[in-house]
């Protein structure tokens, strides 16, 4: 025995890469972390003036360097904001639905370009919030949305080119995840259905296809119009994965 704990471990492990033991975080990001999840439970909200930078110091007995540093940290996650002036602060930062579908859309953008993110995960995520979607419009729908969805037809049938029916293809799909009356949805599915637009579009869909999206998308409105979710939802799966064709790697 060499009386040394940590050497006897080390030995029987083969060396210290083999530790079963946690990195230990620099100091800024311990802060950080403190922080971010005093955000993120709610013990911080959204407007509140957080305390100085000597006041966290001291509560947190780190030097202000390493405060401003954790700061810096909340602040490119856009969890804080820091104004000047006799009023200004540094406080917890007031976000909406646009930014976070932003921040979405360019992160799934950015994975798409690698192999983190495949079109046919994009497409299967589109099924998994979508379908669900359209049931929850056949139930909570008002006259205002099927009116909306009648003239997103229309338009698609008068529409010519690829961008044109695409945005008005999309328009009807949106209109659906907003009759379903959940924010979120509408907040996660269209970051998807960008990202897909922009870059995995096929150049080469016939007019034929588009001609049975639309017919594709009347089926799902007589449903959401009937008020039958089960029916919605399945005419939307059907929609969907026909879709698949209009969309490459």
């Amino acid at each position: 025995m060499t009386g040394n704990p940590l050497k006897e471990i080390q030995g029987a492990r083969g060396g210290s890469g083999n530790l079963p033991v946690s990195r230990v975080r620099t100091a800024y990001q311990q802060v950080a972390d403190q922080l971010r999840e005093l955000i993120l439970t709610g013990s911080l909200s959204a407007g509140d003036r957080l305390p100085s930078e000597a006041e966290l110091a001291a509560t947190f007995g780190v030097s202000r360097s390493t405060v401003r540093e954790a700061l810096r940290v909340l602040a490119s996650r856009d969890l804080i904001r820091t104004t000047r002036g006799t009023t200004g602060g540094t406080f917890v930062s007031t976000v909406n639905f646009e930014q976070v579908s932003d921040y979405l859309e360019t992160s799934i953008g950015l994975m798409s370009g690698s192999a983190s993110v495949t079109v046919g995960e994009m497409l299967e995520a589109r099924e998994v919030l979508e379908v669900p979607a359209a049931r929850l419009a056949a139930l909570r729908r008002g006259d205002d949305h099927l009116k909306a969805l009648r003239e997103a037809i229309e338009r698609e049938m008068l529409t010519r080119g690829r961008g044109g029916r695409f945005r008005e293809h999309r328009n009807f799909h949106a209109i659906i995840v907003e009759a379903a009356g959940n924010r979120l949805l509408s907040m996660m599915t269209e970051p998807v259905f960008r990202v897909l637009q922009a870059k995995f579009l096929s150049p080469n869909v016939p007019d034929e296809f588009w001609a049975g999206v639309d017919h594709e998308h009347e089926a799902i409105l007589a449903a959401i119009e009937n008020g039958d979710g089960e029916a919605a939802a399945a005419e939307m799966l059907k929609h969907l994965i026909a879709l698949r064709e209009a969309y490459s790697d």
